[in-house]
């Protein structure tokens, strides 16, 4: 109650996300991706200086952490979060937690020269039938602590019309049984599930108030 009704979702114990209630002009019902911060006062500090936008100031969650919400310079939300009893999610990976994020953006040189200037986040390219998908990874991480990648919005038909946003994803057990336990939940199917080589089995959904967000039975691991 002291930080407004914030809470946390756990699997097993473990914290995989974080939500709150919003009122109607705090904007639609959404996913916001976080990323960890030591200093939520400067890395403001950095979004304004690279031309974003401050949301909310850094406020503290009782003694959970300090958050901040920004705006990137097309607009797009996201959050830090500066660590205090909790240093943020405790699983990532497992069937019902998260494990990969996507920006889709109108500007992807843009959107890469923001985050680095404000995250120290890296971007690189693995190519793939048909193009190159850029990948996220923390500053000096390289190829094996990818987290994320950049999709340019024209390139993408379920995400074309759609204004610039985060996307995140939950490893499943089963994709298609997800997608039949969200329509039965009142959730709706945005792209039906879809095999992508040596990725996994997606399928992008949005939840009864239209929060989207993306599932995935991830492939095998060649290695």
């Amino acid at each position: 109650p002291a930080a407004g009704g914030y809470g946390f979702f756990q699997l097993d114990g473990r914290t995989v996300a974080g939500g709150m209630q919003i009122a109607p002009a705090q904007g639609p019902p959404s996913w916001t991706v976080y990323f960890q911060s030591p200093d939520a006062e400067a890395g403001v500090r950095a979004a304004e200086q690279a031309h974003g936008g401050v949301v909310q100031r850094p406020m503290d969650v009782a003694d959970q952490g300090r958050m901040a919400i920004l705006t990137d310079k097309a607009g797009v939300p996201f959050g830090i979060w500066q660590p205090g009893r909790t240093a943020g999610i405790d699983v990532a990976g497992d069937p019902g937690s998260l494990c990969w994020v996507e920006l889709y953006t109108a500007d992807l040189p843009a959107a890469a020269a923001f985050y680095r200037a404000v995250l120290g986040l890296e971007t690189f390219g693995v190519p793939f039938p048909g193009g190159v998908y850029t990948t996220v990874n923390p500053a000096g991480g390289g190829e094996d602590s990818m987290f994320g990648g950049m999709v340019p919005l024209a390139d993408d038909p379920t995400e074309a019309d759609a204004d610039p946003y985060w996307l995140v994803y939950f490893e499943v057990e089963d994709t298609d049984a997800t997608i039949a336990d969200a329509e039965r939940l009142g959730g709706t199917v945005r792209m039906p599930a879809t095999d992508v080589p040596d990725v996994g089995r997606i399928a992008k959904l949005a939840d009864p108030y239209g929060a989207r967000f993306a599932v995935i039975r991830s492939a095998p691991s060649q290695e």
